[in-house]
């Protein structure tokens, strides 16, 4: 018996730091019943270096590591999604395409990690922090008993996924 593989969208505006993070996470913890995807409404272009370094770090492959518009996921041609998750408030707040296969959508907001000041050190611990949350919240996801949830119950596990703060490390 085949088990169902789920592709998975990660949004945030710039995609260059927590759908990046989200994307690696969710590959390596779905160990193939999931291929994540990761894209911005307003692309910066390029990845955050700390990003990238925390995720080789922590073994995480980085060559799929690509700053690129939602554009991308929202022709006739690209995978079907089977959830959208938005990572950022900003993009949680745009309009998002319509997205082909009407996915399930949930927000999951995340402090930007590229926007921390302070010390280097401070920097780096942030996006340390929004890997861990990312983290724990794709952990409870990966977790759900997907093939057994009615819609209803599963698009409210997912806002609630959402909503759930993990202490600070």
């Amino acid at each position: 018996m085949s088990v169902k593989s789920y592709n998975v969208l990660f949004l945030c505006t710039g995609n260059s730091a927590r759908s990046i993070l989200a994307e690696a996470i969710l590959n390596q913890l779905g160990a193939g019943r999931f291929k994540a995807y990761s894209a911005g409404s307003q692309p910066k272009g390029e990845v955050h270096p700390y990003a990238l370094e925390l995720l080789r770090s922590l073994n995480h492959d980085t060559s799929f590591a690509r700053s690129k518009s939602w554009e991308e996921f929202a022709g006739a041609d690209a995978p079907k999604m089977d959830f959208v998750f938005t990572v950022c408030d900003s993009a949680a707040a745009e309009s998002c395409p319509v997205w082909p296969g009407h996915p399930m959508t949930a927000h999951w907001g995340i402090p930007d990690p590229a926007a921390a000041e302070g010390t280097e050190a401070e920097k780096h611990f942030a996006f340390a922090d929004a890997y861990r949350m990312l983290n724990n919240r794709i952990a409870i996801f990966t977790n759900l008993p997907l093939g057994s949830l009615d819609n209803l119950p599963l698009q409210r596990r997912l806002q609630e996924i959402g909503r759930s703060m993990p202490k600070a490390g």
